[in-house]
């Protein structure tokens, strides 16, 4: 963000668009947002973050979900011998929010006024290439210096109570407890990972619970906070992108619709969101080193016009 940036209170800048935009900060056709935050220098330096050379992915399986939520289609994959040689193909056929995924500036807007990051219409995603995923990749990713505030880990320490199937908010205080207690700081342009345990809960849960729970018109969450505070924390930091091991960033349902996390991040800054990241490897990895700062790349799949994609990524160590 520039250094000049403007204060969380100068939002929205196009004052005729909808609340909290952060439309043409960088260019007026901007399609990359947030991600212009990631420049040379700043992936120059979080290489300096690789010190024992231990590589993490935090790409979930494909597969993993055999009872997708929010009325999402099953994972597919079929493979096809091409006899008489030796040779096999493969097709994969999957929702690619139905795992591990980065939300992209394509997948959600303004709810009311039905707009997009930078003021593109539904016209503009279904009939251009405007916003697509595929314009993260041709700028190099998303590469840079990762933050994991692991709040799970943190809650055994407290012996605090964070349900992972209901609508519990971590709050800014909170993470900011969090940091403190791993004595971690942060810097303009990190990709901020948030550890809320969901993905842990979720592999404790049997068949019928996981069928259950895929059953439910809109399944609660864990995550966080959606409030003003929450979002003027984000923004003060600068972040380039943001990311969870929950289904949405935020708590789910959004707490307050004046601050719906999905609307602000991805319609208004264009911050990608990132969601059911598994953080297990990287947690105990971060918790053995006693250092939760790392290198972390991030290259999307290259599909044009895209909406969003499995990560493809690995923090390094």
């Amino acid at each position: 963000m520039p250094l000049d940036r403007p204060a969380f209170d100068s939002l929205p800048l196009a004052k005729d668009g909808p609340h909290g935009n952060a439309w043409s900060l960088f260019a007026e056709n901007d399609e990359l947002g947030m991600l212009n935050l990631l420049t040379p220098a700043t992936t120059s330096a979080a290489a300096q973050e690789i010190k024992d050379g231990i590589r993490v992915s935090i790409d979930w399986p494909l597969d993993r979900i055999s009872q997708p939520m929010f009325g999402r289609a099953r994972f597919a994959h079929h493979i096809k011998n091409k006899a008489p040689r030796s040779v096999n193909d493969d097709t994969l056929t999957f929702d690619t929010q139905i795992s591990s995924q980065w939300d992209g500036f394509r997948h959600y807007g303004y709810q009311e006024e039905k707009l997009y990051f930078n003021g593109r219409t539904l016209e503009d995603i279904t009939d251009t290439k405007k916003n697509g995923i595929h314009v993260w990749v041709q700028n190099g990713g998303i590469v840079g210096r990762g933050v994991l505030l692991d709040f799970r880990a943190w809650t055994e320490t407290q012996d605090a109570k964070a349900p992972c199937f209901e609508t519990t908010a971590i709050t800014v205080e909170t993470l900011q407890d969090v940091a403190v207690s791993q004595g971690t700081t942060f810097q303009t342009g990190d990709i901020l990972l948030i550890r809320s345990g969901w993905i842990q809960a979720y592999n404790r849960l049997s068949d019928d619970e996981c069928r259950e729970l895929a059953e439910r018109t809109n399944p609660p969450a864990i995550g966080v906070e959606s409030s003003e505070k929450s979002l003027r924390w984000l923004w003060d930091h600068g972040f380039a992108a943001v990311g969870g091991d929950a289904p949405s960033f935020e708590a789910w349902p959004c707490q307050d619709k004046n601050f719906w996390m999905h609307e602000w991040l991805l319609a208004g800054w264009g911050c990608p969101i990132g969601e059911l990241f598994d953080l297990e490897r990287l947690s105990e990895e971060c918790r053995k080193r006693k250092k939760w700062s790392f290198f972390f790349s991030s290259i999307p799949l290259n599909v044009c016009g895209g909406v969003a994609s499995p990560p493809n990524g690995v923090a390094i160590l």
